[in-house]
């Protein structure tokens, strides 16, 4: 089985979509599959610094990064067009990632020129939120280039189920199957030295910290949280917000007005993007974790924040009705209330929340490792290859 992934930019700045990415072709590498990816040296404002054009080899898979010209954010490689055409013939299956961006459009064209079947993971791009975010160049491009190569496709990967409800209101007919995000397990089980943390942020120490994990930006409902934060803080002084995530388009002066209009700013760390040991300490040292969220795919932080064992809160825009039904974290509306209130809960009732952060940190390791996520999709790959 030979398969082609193809995503518009794997550069550590745009978060999770991309690590996911890599994550998936590393366990199906390990797996047995032949998996080549193709992506643009996109990198935020800055490309990455490396070879374009030819392989790179990695343990499980191989990488090859073509050059691109930067319109309106859709990164725009005529070099990544011609490979795709002259290449793609040698693939049994594409599976992309991401829409509303160029490079994957070439690739369900060539699919489509070639008769190789392809698979689509909108990774949340389908999302209402989404959709209405900057609504009036999406709706265009959607009619015209995506929804076309949505209805093509041998199906369509959904994150969760209540995204897969959503497409389906579009009008989509392409099979969806639902296969989530994941985590490995082995990031979650070693002993880390919380001063490394510490030494880099000293106003964190001796706190009651509640981590937000994500990207800066308007979807990620940090207005909600500066709401929640300010109540939260002002019954609880010794807590401390740390909003630990990359910032692609210039927002974080907008979601630090929210925290000093809250009147709160003093109390909460932007840390810009964490990885890593620094990451997972900050994980290890977190008292609570909040995801806000106006709209999500399917989060791996949220995924990473039960995996730590936290108690969490997270908006129904998470995409995960799961954790509710297994009681395993706090879903609540998009509401500052709501958020606030599940938050105060946890604070004021510390051994439930903990026992509720135990039982999310088994859940997660039975059912989302990334070793259990590339066998469904395999399966997948394998359905779709015997039907042609």
């Amino acid at each position: 089985m030979k398969i082609l992934f193809v995503i518009p930019a794997l550069g550590s700045v745009y978060g999770g979509p991309s690590k996911c990415v890599l994550d998936l072709a590393e366990a199906l590498g390990r797996q047995g599959v032949d998996l080549d990816i193709i992506a643009t040296n996109a990198n935020g404002s800055n490309p990455l610094n490396i070879p374009t054009q030819t392989w790179i080899k990695e343990k499980f898979y191989r990488v090859r990064y073509f050059p691109y010209w930067n319109f309106l954010d859709y990164k725009i490689s005529l070099s990544l067009t011609n490979w795709l055409f002259n290449n793609v013939s040698s693939y049994d299956l594409v599976h992309t990632h991401a829409i509303f961006s160029y490079p994957t459009l070439p690739a369900h064209w060539a699919c489509q020129l070639y008769q190789i079947p392809y698979v689509m993971t909108p990774h949340g791009m389908l999302e209402p939120w989404a959709l209405s975010y900057k609504s009036g160049k999406k709706k265009l491009y959607f009619n015209l280039l995506e929804k076309p190569a949505l209805q093509r496709a041998s199906a369509i990967q959904m994150l969760a189920s209540t995204e897969a409800v959503n497409v389906e209101q579009l009008g989509i007919k392409s099979p969806l199957v639902i296969v989530p995000n994941g985590i490995h397990k082995s990031d979650f089980q070693f002993l880390l030295d919380p001063e490394i943390f510490y030494q880099k942020f000293p106003e964190t120490r001796h706190k009651k910290l509640i981590l937000f994990l994500g990207r800066i930006d308007p979807q990620k409902g940090l207005d909600l949280l500066a709401i929640a934060f300010k109540k939260i803080h002002a019954q609880f002084p010794q807590t401390h917000l740390i909003i630990a995530g990359p910032d692609n388009i210039g927002f974080s002066p907008t979601a630090k007005s929210y925290f000093a209009e809250a009147n709160c700013l003093d109390s909460v760390t932007f840390t810009g993007m964490i990885t890593g040991s620094l990451k997972y300490t900050a994980l290890a040292l977190a008292d609570l974790y909040v995801a806000s969220s106006y709209s999500e795919g399917f989060s791996v932080s949220v995924l990473e924040g039960m995996a730590s064992g936290l108690p969490c809160v997270i908006t129904t825009a998470c995409n995960f009705p799961e954790a509710k039904t297994e009681k395993v974290a706090l879903v609540v509306d998009i509401d500052a209330t709501q958020i606030t209130d599940a938050l105060l809960w946890c604070l004021l009732n510390p051994e439930d929340a903990k026992e509720m952060g135990d039982r999310a940190r088994h859940f997660i390791f039975e059912n989302y490792t990334w070793d259990k996520i590339a066998n469904k999709i395999k399966k997948i790959y394998s359905h779709i290859l015997k039907s042609q």
